[in-house]
């Protein structure tokens, strides 16, 4: 009988390529066979179904029935820890938040971190193209943001056509690889169903002579089998595996002893490099103290504003928290030939001020002034704002060729990406279908040793009893070959099935 099994390989192998309707199709196949060939046939009475059946007179059943691994049920334990879990995150950011206040009431005002301004950033083009047209509503304005708009619109759609083009481009090309590998496929399945249907007539073959010396007339009664047929569930693993794994151990164990060695080499070296960088700011702040002391040497009152401009960005140029560089500023400062002392002291008490504030004002130009309010900025990232600003200015040339450089630059990186996607999608799926076709070969011998391991499950049993039967000798040769051919019936119709 020819089956359908769920779990068969070259099943498995059908079913991946099936649409919903076939798929349906050869379920109800599949639901008929099964109907029509599976019929209770009524005029057998109970005697005769024990015999060919081969019923033995006691047989447990198997210890995993009676198991039952229930889920324990939390209940409303999990729905408790999300809650407690979800207030003591707030409990515990309270806390913080007065912790926060609490420290910041007494905090020196140098220490405070600066007011900041809320920056609104127009990152995009057509976001800046909006603000433009509430802003500064204009003919240029308007004109320059039709433009952008076209552009926009033309972009997408030529955009959508491309992607399109490149979906279709490599369905094709899948549906080329999927028929390639089903055609090479057909030489996989059938060395599967040859092979499942060669292990059946070799099971024929060798139960029939076996059997044939207990059920043949003239034929001599052999000794009794004394167990040597019993059930047995065979086990295939090859010293090629048992060699693989023991190389794959020293691999695994080579590898983990070469990670380890290699992160304390890279710790040494990065330990190392910092030893080096301390050394080299080392050299450089004294660098600088050396260039300070220059400075000093030559300073003149009518170049006081140049040198405090040098002298500060040098002064916090050198500061890396050592203990004598108040000393070090004091006394440089000190010797400045200024005639204003009043204007050296000021200066001193500033560079001091600085050095011991956490935190600097942003620049003004692009962060605000520190106010609490709005500000709104344009970056903008985005080949559209080329053509928007040679829209402003038709004039200028180098806008023109600026938009004409950077959009062709994106078109062209765009249409690469595409192009090379596309080509990387194909390829990946070709080597795809070549690895699933070496994969199916491979497991052709997996497939056909899981065929015969669950063939000699459901024939063994029925052998086994069949000999327990010749040793007792309480059945005549009649009743033992009814049993024979019930096994070789089971041998050539039982499960597991071939699919054909």
């Amino acid at each position: 009988m020819n089956v359908v099994p769920f779990n068969d390989g070259e099943l498995h192998r059908q079913q991946r390529n099936l649409t919903n309707s076939q798929r349906k199709n050869i379920q109800n196949t599949r639901e008929g066979v099964l109907v029509n060939n599976l019929i209770k046939d009524k005029d057998i009475n109970f005697n005769d179904t024990k015999d060919s059946y081969l019923i033995s007179d006691k047989i447990s059943l198997p210890n995993e029935l009676y198991q039952d691994n229930k889920i324990i049920d939390k209940k409303l334990v999990p729905l408790s820890a999300i809650a407690l879990g979800i207030m003591s995150s707030v409990a515990i950011l309270s806390g913080f938040a007065s912790r926060s206040a609490r420290i910041a009431k007494d905090l020196p005002r140098e220490k405070w971190l600066p007011a900041v301004t809320r920056n609104v950033q127009l990152s995009k083009e057509m976001h800046q193209l909006v603000y433009q047209f509430i802003q500064n509503p204009n003919k240029k304005t308007f004109i320059a943001g039709a433009g952008v708009l076209t552009l926009s619109t033309m972009a997408f759609m030529g955009k959508t056509f491309i992607d399109g083009f490149k979906d279709i481009w490599v369905k094709r090309k899948e549906a080329n690889i999927q028929k390639n590998l089903q055609e090479n496929l057909i030489t996989v399945e059938t060395q599967s169903f040859s092979g499942k249907m060669q292990i059946i007539r070799s099971m024929l073959s060798k139960y029939a002579l076996d059997f044939e010396k207990y059920i043949t007339p003239d034929g001599e009664k052999v000794l009794p089998n004394f167990g040597k047929n019993k059930f047995f569930s065979p086990t295939f693993t090859s010293n090629d595996q048992i060699k693989d794994k023991k190389q794959s151990d020293w691999g695994n164990l080579i590898l983990g002893i070469g990670t380890f060695a290699g992160i304390l080499g890279l710790g040494f070296l990065s330990l190392r490099n910092l030893s080096k960088s301390k050394g080299y700011l080392q050299e450089g702040i004294n660098n600088t103290k050396n260039l300070i002391k220059e400075v000093v040497k030559t300073s003149e009152n009518s170049t006081k504003d140049l040198d405090k401009d040098n002298l500060e960005h040098m002064f916090m140029s050198i500061d890396d928290g050592a203990e004598n560089l108040e000393s070090f500023i004091r006394e440089q400062i000190g010797a400045l030939k200024w005639s204003d002392g009043k204007e050296k002291s000021e200066f001193l008490d500033r560079i001091l001020t600085k050095l011991k504030t956490s935190t600097t004002k942003a620049n003004p130009n692009y962060a605000g002034d520190g106010t609490p309010r709005p500000a709104f900025n344009s970056f903008v990232e985005d080949y559209r704002a080329f053509f928007y600003n040679w829209l402003l200015d038709t004039n200028n040339p180098q806008f023109k060729y600026l938009f004409f450089g950077i959009t062709g630059l994106t078109a062209a990186s765009y249409g690469g990406k595409l192009a090379g996607d596309a080509i990387k999608e194909v390829q990946v799926k070709k080597i795809n279908a070549e690895t699933e076709l070496e994969l199916q070969k491979r497991l052709v011998s997996t497939e056909l040793r899981n065929f015969k391991s669950k063939k000699d499950a459901a024939i063994l049993p029925l052998v086994d009893e069949f000999y327990k039967q010749v040793d007792s000798g309480n059945r005549s040769k009649e009743e033992l070959k009814a049993m024979a051919e019930n096994v070789l019936f089971e041998i050539k119709n039982g499960p597991p099935f071939v699919y054909s």
